[in-house]
């Protein structure tokens, strides 16, 4: 396999990597703001069922933040590994070839933080909606046993 073949099928494949961990991050997001925008709390019994519910789909969000960088950062190794290795092929040492290269291998990291940090920002948000419907929850249950 030639070697600018290589860099190319690395190139897009990390890149469309993160752009689908990015988009399964937002969709996550959004489902979870639509869910928690339309629970009732009444129809929970139990602190652990409404945990389960609020809870679900929050580790996907979590699992992208955490690994989009690595997965970027792998990208970035790998094509200064190719930037490298083209660079012993050649003849001549062109210095604006090889910035170039080093340069658009560092796009990877940059791609993974760009999905990373906004992942971080969604997860965030979301634990703070799951402890304030929680303490909802908390507070209608002991609004019940005064009731009564």
């Amino acid at each position: 396999m030639d070697i600018s073949i290589a860099k190319e099928l690395v190139d897009y494949g990390i890149m469309g990597v993160l752009a689908l961990m990015g988009f399964i991050s937002l969709w996550a997001y959004i489902e979870r703001l639509f869910f928690y925008n339309s629970v009732k709390l009444d129809d929970y019994r139990y602190k652990e069922e409404l945990d389960i519910a609020l809870t679900n789909n929050i580790s996907i969000i979590s699992s992208v933040a955490s690994n989009a960088p690595y997965v970027g950062l792998l990208g970035t190794v790998v094509g200064i590994i190719i930037t490298f290795y083209l660079l012993g092929q050649s003849e001549q040492m062109d210095a604006g070839t090889i910035m170039t290269s080093l340069s658009l291998a560092l796009k990877a990291t940059a791609f993974g933080l760009v999905v990373a940090i906004p992942s971080m920002v969604f997860y965030n948000h979301l634990v703070r909606q799951v402890e304030v419907l929680q303490n909802r929850w908390e507070i209608l249950q002991k609004d019940a046993t005064k009731e009564v």
